[in-house]
This record gives C-alpha cells, sequence and structure tokens, in this order.
C-alpha cells in the first residue's frame, strides 16, 4: 500500500511538470510578467516587438497584446508592421477600413507568404476595431538597389518613389555594432571598404549593412509620421530591426529623443529557465523562447 501511494505521488509530480510557453525577463535577466510589459507598453509612445517571423508564440503574443493595448488605450492605439511596404498602403487601408475583401488585399499588396497563418489575424482585429495600420518597410525593390550599388543609387529613382522611403540623403552609421557585426558576420570589413568603394566583397557586405539601414531608417520615418501625442504605436519587425536598442531605435532618437520607446526581444533558448548572459539588455523585455518550438514556416 505504501509503495502504491509513493509510486502515486511520483505519477503526479511527474505529470504536473511545468512546461511554459515562454518567459519574459527584465533587460538584467530578472523575471517578469506580461502585466508589467503592458503596463509599460501602455505609458509608451512606441513599442517595437522584434519578433522571429516564424515562431508562433510571437505572433500569438503580438496578437495578445494588440488586443489588450486597444482595450487599455480606448482609441489611442497605431500598428505598424515591417511586413507591409509603404507602397502598399493604400492596399492595407482599404483592407483595414472594409473598403476591399481579404482577396482583393492578397492581389493588390505584396503579402508575406506566412501573412494568412501570422500576422492576418492582426490584421483582421485591426479591422473590425478600426485601427489604424501603418506600412512602414521600404519597398524591396529600393533595399535590393542599395545591397547592390550603393546608397547614391537612390538618387536615380522619381520623386514619388523617394516618398516611399525616409528622406534622402540616408545617414548611415557602419561604425554601430549592429552594422558592424552583420559586416564580420558576412566577411566584410567597414574599415576596407571605405577605404576603397569598389572593394568587391567589403563593399559588398557594407552595401548589404547599408540596405539593412535603409530598412530601419524607413521605419522609423513612417512611425513618426504616423504617431501622435497620447497615442501608443504598436509596431511589429524582425528582431533585428531593434534589439540592443539599434536599427529603428537609433533612427527615432536622431529625430525625436524624447520619445518613449519600449522594445521587446525575442530569443530561442534550450532553457528558458536559463537566460545566457548575451541575452543581457537586448530591450526593455526578453522574451524567451523554447528551442524547439514549432515553427509556422
Amino acid at each position: 500500500m505504501r509503495f502504491t501511494l509513493l509510486f502515486l505521488c511520483f505519477l503526479s509530480v511527474a505529470f504536473r511538470a511545468d512546461k511554459p510557453a515562454y518567459r519574459l525577463y527584465t533587460p538584467k535577466l530578472k523575471t517578469t510578467t506580461y502585466a508589467q510589459l503592458l503596463r509599460q507598453a501602455t505609458e509608451a509612445d512606441v513599442v517595437l516587438f522584434g519578433e522571429l517571423h516564424n515562431n508562433p508564440i510571437c505572433h500569438w503574443l503580438e496578437f495578445q497584446l494588440t488586443k489588450d493595448l486597444q482595450a487599455a488605450k480606448k482609441g489611442n492605439l497605431v500598428l505598424g508592421a515591417e511586413m507591409f511596404e509603404t507602397d502598399n498602403q493604400t492596399a492595407l487601408t482599404d483592407y483595414v477600413q472594409g473598403r476591399t475583401t481579404a482577396k482583393e488585399l492578397a492581389t493588390q499588396a505584396r503579402l508575406w507568404p506566412n501573412f494568412d497563418t501570422d500576422y492576418k489575424p492582426i490584421t483582421d482585429f485591426a479591422r473590425e476595431q478600426h485601427i489604424p495600420f501603418i506600412a512602414t518597410n521600404v519597398p524591396r525593390r529600393y533595399a535590393r538597389l542599395v545591397s547592390r550599388q550603393g546608397l547614391t543609387a537612390l538618387d536615380t529613382i522619381t520623386a514619388d518613389a523617394k516618398r516611399q522611403l525616409a528622406p534622402l540623403p540616408i545617414n548611415v552609421d557602419l561604425t554601430l555594432p549592429g552594422y558592424k557585426a552583420m559586416m564580420e558576420m558576412m566577411g566584410g570589413n567597414e574599415g576596407h571598404g571605405a577605404a576603397n568603394p569598389h572593394s568587391g566583397q567589403t563593399d559588398m557586405m557594407a552595401n548589404f549593412a547599408r540596405a539593412q539601414a535603409t530598412k530601419d531608417a524607413t521605419m522609423a520615418y513612417f512611425i513618426l509620421q504616423n504617431w501622435k501625442p497620447g497615442q501608443t504605436l504598436l509596431h511589429f519587425n524582425g528582431d533585428y530591426h531593434s534589439k540592443n536598442f539599434e536599427g529603428i531605435v537609433w533612427y527615432l532618437r536622431q529625430k525625436q529623443p524624447d520619445l518613449k520607446i519600449l522594445t521587446l526581444s525575442s530569443v530561442e533558448l534550450s532553457d528558458i529557465d536559463k537566460p545566457a548572459t548575451d541575452n543581457r539588455n537586448l530591450a526593455n523585455f526578453v522574451l524567451a523562447i523554447p528551442a524547439d518550438m514549432t515553427k509556422t514556416y
């Protein structure tokens, strides 16, 4: 009888093991709560949610935060996203304002392949709740142009096209840690590229970073163009665009230093209860997700 009771107790403990889908941490990697995230997001001017594009927990939490901010801000919420390019703003606005169908949106805008599973729920919620939704990303053809030919290639595009980007000339500081690390990771060297702008591989790596910066600058510009005091603009972007308080954050600070910005950085960990020291100071909130979490694509 005693053995049976001990065995049942063991089974009870074993099968009640906690398997959380995520943990939230402060910049110093102290555990925190969703309630704290929501409270601080409600008080922020701009919230940059740095997501992992194929991670379902990121998309679920984005949706929850959108719904809760809408309830808290009582009509003073604006959405923005890297996933929509600025020349698709009319198509996005028409859909959110109920003038077109989902099928028409799909034909009129360049939707990401995972739109239906990952971003449509938020877009549909914006439509239901009449929340403005801003397309912030540079049209991809201009990012490709910079990646291939450098920033000066933007001088050759039309006046209408230039209105779809941050105002030219775009200031890019390749010594910022994020851009510098990108070039080093890809085998480039900013010093060599600066010394010889036609230096083949190194120049290509520098132009790749400049294209990334063009995206960051454009997203920051359209965030500021569409935000008003008293509002919270919740922006969805890839984690790299805002982690370490760089990328979009850096460009926002150049134009409006006093803006209240809150950032969230997403990381996948083998043990979400044991974040590593290199996860410190990534953002105001660090979203830790199990590395074996299923993917949306």
